[in-house]
């Protein structure tokens, strides 16, 4: 019934990530010459403090850049078919209802086709726009 050790990382993740935080800013900001007094003289030099934010900002922005467009280039067009129809699509099987009875069968899972989908979006608004004009 103690803590798990996820809940243990969290925290120590949380610490150290508010520590480093705390370190860069008080390398990148603070004076030389404060902290040669305090007894720091050995440190990396200040144009690390502008330049891993910005490589790391660059490499996050081309990364997306290239994930996008290989996502453009593996989609097919609006225009084909594939967009519709693929090696997975099932057109609905015949379905036979048992004679009498009030307990039917569920029907197979079946892909609903496109005249199904067009018959359903628009030919309803259609009616609906037909007897708003009336």
């Amino acid at each position: 019934y103690g803590p798990k050790s996820s809940e243990g990382y969290g925290c120590v993740g949380s610490i150290t990530t508010i520590v480093a935080t705390a370190v860069f800013l008080v390398w990148a900001y603070v004076p030389e010459s404060w902290l040669h007094s305090i007894g720091i003289s050995y440190y990396p030099s200040r144009y690390w403090a502008l330049a891993v934010p910005t490589y790391t900002i660059m490499a996050i922005v081309l990364a997306l850049g290239f994930y996008i467009g290989l996502n453009f280039m593996s989609t097919p067009p609006p225009t084909s078919l594939n967009t519709m129809f693929d090696e997975f699509s099932r057109e609905p099987l015949a379905f036979m209802l048992s004679p009498g009875g009030e307990d039917q069968p569920i029907e197979p899972i079946s892909d609903i086709g496109i005249h199904k989908i067009n018959h359903f979006m628009f030919n309803d608004e259609m009616k609906k726009k037909k007897k708003a004009k009336k």
